[in-house]
């Protein structure tokens, strides 16, 4: 299995911060879900914006500069769009 790393809860892998990567052998989809108290579903992956880690190992969105990101890391809001997106699309 693949390195990966948590971001404001979501999984991703650690070498891209992708939640779905060819290269790392990894799709979190499924987990990421899961934890947000979804059914899997097949969806496009989440994205990950720009990111660096603060003093604390904290992944900060670079736009805001927060860990916290409620914009940036709002994952849920997010997934609820993307299930939609699959929903419409017949996935």
């Amino acid at each position: 299995m693949a390195s990966t790393i948590e971001i404001n809860d979501a999984v991703f892998c650690s070498s891209h911060k992708q939640e779905v990567c060819k290269d790392c052998d990894n799709d979190s989809r499924e987990e990421n879900d899961a934890f947000f108290g979804f059914d899997p579903i097949d969806r496009d992956a989440l994205h990950v914006p720009s990111v660096r880690q603060n003093e604390h190992n904290d992944y900060v969105c670079e736009k805001h500069g927060s860990a916290g990101c409620s914009q940036c890391f709002n994952w849920k809001k997010q997934l609820t769009r993307l299930r939609m997106a699959a929903k419409k699309a017949g996935k």
